[in-house]
This record gives structure tokens, C-alpha cells and sequence, in this order.
């Protein structure tokens, strides 16, 4: 698991005696859970920033957790997939997402699935066999280099996993070349995430990627952001048509 997986799953356990001594009213242990909790965020924030990485397949229970902002209902509303539409999700972990946007693209659409962990992918496709979806497309790569032609997606996303790759700004501006003018890219990030990008670097990194920022659900510390792939630039500042792949 690593080191980052060790002290991620202290953060767990201290959050969660934390809360539950909360409730109990014992104030001294809630305390002293709190403190634990606070050191562990700060060393696996250290940790994330010194060495990004993906979410250890070890852990992956803890993808099942509830979401909120974050959730599939609330990606489809941000995203609006539609039939027929070529979608890419970078990160799926065990498919909490992937398995509830699949079928939206139906008929004829979907659904790729990219991570460098083939754990994850195995595990995700274990999963859709068993719901009966088909048309999820997995390939084990990097994110910072995407084994698609130019302009081949109408949409892409990433839950929380934009901060675990490494030189984040290499990816983004690997998703701008594989989306269509004007396709769409929904990022979503919560706070306690070791690995979290603010709403603010994200936009300007995006900005700089090539995107355009349209809207966003949910508070700043636990959002998912909307944006639009641009026209791409001549040096001049004059619109460049994209060509047909």
C-alpha cells in the first residue's frame, strides 16, 4: 500500500473517532482523534505534493463511501451526456461513476475509461459484466500522454483525480487536444483529499490549457467545475479550425 496509503487510511480511522466521540460526548478522546487527524492531513498533503500518485487499488472500499457534490447524479447534470456521444473518463477507480454514465450514451455511444493501474480497470470491468454494460472501453495508460487521435471525445472527466498526476498541466493540455471544439470537461475535487486543486488553480490552469470556465456545483472546497474545450489559437490570436480526425 505505501506509505501515502498508510497514513491516508490513519486520516480515516482518526475522522472517524473523531465523530463518533463527538456524539458520545467525550470531548478528550475527540480531541485527541482531532489532533491525529490533523497531523495526518498535513504529512499526507506533504507526501502528495513531493510524490503525486494514484489512489492505491488496497483502498479502494473506501471509493464506495457516500458522495455528495461529487456524485454520479450531480456529474450527469454538469456533463449532460447524451446518446450516441464518445465520453472519456480519466481515473475511474471501480467505476462508481462510469457505471452510472455508461448507459446514458446509449444507444451507440461510449464510455472510455482510463488508468494506469490495471487492478482498478479489471475490477471495474469485473463490475459492468456483472450490470450487463457494454459499452465501457478501458485502456491501461498514462494520463500525460492519451493514446487517442486529436478531437475524438465529445466530453471527459476526472473525480478527484487531477492532483494525483504528475504535471497535471501535461494532462489537461492532453485532454484539449482529444476533445472536440467545444466539447466539455467536468473536474471534481473535495477538500480532504490529500491530492486536492483548488477551484482557483484549477481555472487558471485550465485557462492556460485552453479551456474555458462555464460554471460550477457546489462550495469551493467540494466542487465539480464545467468547462468548454476552445478553438485553439494561432500565435497571432486568429481562430484555428480544428481538422477532421
Amino acid at each position: 500500500m505505501g506509505l501515502k496509503g498508510w497514513v491516508f487510511l490513519t486520516e480515516i480511522i482518526a475522522a472517524s473517532g473523531a465523530i463518533l466521540t463527538i456524539l458520545r460526548g467525550e470531548l478528550v478522546w475527540a480531541l485527541g482523534f482531532g489532533s491525529v487527524l490533523a497531523l495526518a492531513a498535513l504529512l499526507s498533503r506533504a507526501l502528495s505534493l513531493k510524490n503525486p500518485g494514484p489512489f492505491p487499488y488496497s483502498l479502494r472500499w473506501v471509493l464506495l463511501l457516500p458522495r455528495i457534490t461529487d456524485s454520479p447524479e450531480h456529474l450527469r447534470k454538469l456533463l449532460e451526456p447524451r446518446s450516441g456521444e464518445r465520453v472519456l473518463e480519466i481515473g475511474p477507480g471501480i467505476g462508481m461513476h462510469a457505471l452510472r454514465l455508461a448507459p446514458c450514451l446509449l444507444p451507440g455511444g461510449t464510455l472510455d475509461v482510463l488508468d494506469v493501474q490495471k487492478e482498478m480497470l479489471d475490477h471495474l470491468t469485473r463490475r459492468a459484466v456483472k450490470a450487463g454494460i457494454t459499452n465501457i472501453v478501458p485502456t491501461q495508460c498514462d494520463a500525460r500522454n492519451l493514446p487517442y487521435p486529436d478531437n475524438s471525445f465529445d466530453a471527459a472527466y476526472l473525480i478527484g483525480v487531477l492532483g494525483e498526476i504528475p504535471a497535471r498541466r501535461l494532462a489537461l493540455r492532453e485532454l484539449k487536444r482529444v476533445l472536440r471544439q467545444n466539447g466539455r470537461l467536468v473536474v471534481g475535487e473535495v477538500f480532504f483529499d490529500p491530492d486536492f486543486v483548488s477551484l482557483a488553480v484549477l481555472q487558471a490552469e485550465a485557462g492556460q490549457a485552453g479551456f474555458v470556465f462555464e460554471r460550477s456545483l457546489g462550495p469551493r472546497l467540494y466542487y465539480l467545475a464545467c468547462f468548454r474545450a476552445s478553438p485553439a489559437q494561432s500565435r497571432a490570436g486568429t481562430v484555428v479550425q480544428p481538422q477532421p480526425s
